[in-house]
């Protein structure tokens, strides 16, 4: 039976397609597409097209199974992506990024992430030294803030106290222009010259001179202290050459992004969720003092951190920071009994997948316990795709699940956070799910 030629989608404008649409509420957009229009749904962005996949199935393929049909999405080339991660990691393809994968890898075996357990408490407990009975945080600045430390210093050996906030405040506003990428601004800024486009640079540049210097200091001292930065110091092509200055600053570049962005997101959105479920936070409450005692938790007690570790799943089934997933189709082939043409765009979305009543039970409700049931034995596996999957599975997702399980029962253990009145939480769809505005939280000794 022939794939049939174009799935139904939402009608957009002559020209400018669904981009206003899509920019005007990205999330409402694409729940409403996944609602109207089906599993796959034609979409249009000015003269670009593009399918949308909300089944498990779908999203396997591309992912995974049929793979090798696809490569990165070209947002991932714009010239904002590429200024910032370079051709790290997330954004390379092919040969050159298997040799990188395979470069890093080592640096997140399951063993060697567990010895980072130490440390990652250890921010923690260094970071609630500031925190008092009483106080207000901007919670989501304190969970980036501890998250660039940890990640500096397991990975990079690097101690990045003095410079985090800097740093912190250049990242923000490198996130912030992803929010607007169906627009004509976006397409401008990305091609000229404008306000926008240099202030963008100036912040990257301040991010630059912090990892080159990274580089720097590791090249003159010549010490291997086996972390991430010395596999990738080491590491020599066919020719015996080494990595530039240039690419090791790339892949630092990607894995310091992702590597802190992703813990700080759904730590954000798991005190969000706690704050408004009592009943989940005393249970979570109930295991760290039969786990823990009163101290501090360890990598041996993540295992039986069990509720902790639903909380987690849950927070990133319902506010997933990677909230889509793109790839471009690099030959013709077929997804879901239609047509994909060389050069279309495919985009798949956790946000809606994640939320779907097919896969999930009262799928908006924050229910940790889900994670616990049989049911979730038989979800299909691209049901639930924080990371992504296939070949190109996020590097540091046990990274991630461990430290901010650690992270939140190290903090948890000591206060409980409560979202202060009056303020409007709003999401902002980038990079990662960000909350817009950040999330001021009172804080509850225990």
């Amino acid at each position: 039976m022939a794939a049939a030629a174009v799935p139904a989608g939402p009608r957009g404008g002559r020209v400018m397609g669904n981009m206003r649409e899509f920019n005007s509420d990205s999330l409402g957009f694409i729940e409403r597409c996944a609602r109207e229009f089906g599993d796959v749904v034609t979409t249009r962005f000015l003269y670009v097209p593009a399918l949308f996949l909300f089944h498990p199935d779908h999203v396997e393929y591309v992912l995974a199974t049929g793979s090798k049909n696809f490569i990165k999405a070209a947002n991932f080339r714009s010239p904002f992506f590429r200024r910032v991660a370079g051709n790290g990691l997330v954004s390379s393809d092919g040969d050159f990024w298997r040799r990188q994968r395979r470069l890093a890898q080592p640096a997140f075996h399951r063993d060697r992430v567990e010895a980072y357990a130490r440390t990652m408490v250890a921010f923690a407990e260094a970071a609630l030294e500031g925190w008092r009975d009483g106080g207000t945080i901007e919670v989501h600045e304190e969970m980036v803030l501890l998250t660039q430390r940890v990640v500096a210093q397991t990975l990079f050996s690097a101690d990045v106290s003095s410079d985090s906030r800097e740093i912190g405040e250049a990242l923000s506003n490198i996130v912030r222009p992803f929010a607007s990428q169906t627009t004509l601004k976006w397409i401008l800024d990305n091609r000229l010259p404008t306000p926008a486009h240099l202030r963008f640079n100036r912040d990257v540049r301040r991010i630059d001179r912090f990892v080159y210097r990274l580089i720097a200091e590791r090249r003159a001292s010549g010490e291997d202290t086996g972390d991430l930065l010395s596999m990738l110091l080491r590491a020599r092509d066919e020719d015996g050459s080494g990595m530039t200055d240039k690419q090791l600053r790339d892949e630092l570049m990607t894995i310091f992004l992702a590597g802190h962005e992703t813990t700080a997101v759904v730590l954000t959105w798991a005190w969000y969720l706690l704050a408004q479920n009592l009943e989940a936070e005393e249970r979570l409450a109930a295991e760290l003092s039969e786990v823990l005692g009163g101290r501090a938790p360890t990598a041996e007690d993540v295992p039986r951190l069990r509720y902790a570790d639903w909380v987690v799943k849950e927070s990133l089934r319902l506010y997933p920071p990677a909230w889509g997933v793109g790839r471009e189709a690099l030959r013709e082939c077929e997804v879901g009994g239609y047509r994909v043409p060389k050069g279309m765009q495919v985009l798949a979305f956790p946000w809606a997948t994640h939320r779907d009543p097919r896969w999930f039970a009262a799928p908006e409700s924050f229910r940790p316990e889900r994670w616990g049931e049989e049911s979730i034995s038989k979800l299909p596996k691209y049901a639930y795709f924080p990371f992504g999957g296939g070949p190109r599975l996020c590097i540091g997702n046990y990274f991630a699940t461990m430290e901010a399980v650690l992270i939140l029962s190290t903090i948890a253990r000591r206060f409980r956070l409560r979202l202060v009145p009056g303020q409007r939480i709003e999401l902002m769809p980038a990079i990662s799910l960000r909350p817009k505005g950040g999330m001021l939280m009172k804080l509850e000794g225990v």
